[in-house]
């Protein structure tokens, strides 16, 4: 199973002091509004989210649709039969955003040490 391209989504104090600490480290903005509190950084195949104020706890997350440059993808298993196959495996969804046929949608587990991973498909 295919879950798309992978990012750590980090909650942080203040969106400022993150961004130009990871900049330091050789991250790029490559998307996102800072006036809104969350920014898309990379560094190479790395990308990092930054989010003030918008979730607690940091949150490894998959793209379904995307590869690594946050391209769409033309063939993709979409987020509704990763959750199918998640749901039949028994592991816990612990949020679930899922609308229509296809399109945009999302859920969220957790791993047994209790990590939080998002699902979220914006194609």
């Amino acid at each position: 199973m295919e879950l798309g391209s992978f990012s750590v989504s980090l909650s942080v104090k203040n969106i400022e002091n993150s961004k130009v600490f990871y900049q330091k480290l050789g991250f790029e903005v490559i998307g996102g509004e800072q006036s809104k509190n969350w920014l898309i950084l990379k560094n190479g195949d790395h990308t990092v989210g930054l989010f003030q104020g918008m979730f607690t706890g940091n949150i490894m997350t998959f793209n379904p649709g995307w590869d690594k440059n946050c391209q769409q993808l033309e063939s993709f298993t979409d987020v509704r039969e990763i959750l199918k196959d998640f749901a039949a495996q028994g592991i816990n969804i612990i949020q679930e955003s899922i609308t229509g046929e296809s399109g945009p949608s999302s859920f969220s587990v957790q791993d047994p040490d209790g990590n939080a991973i998002l699902i979220d498909q914006h194609v």
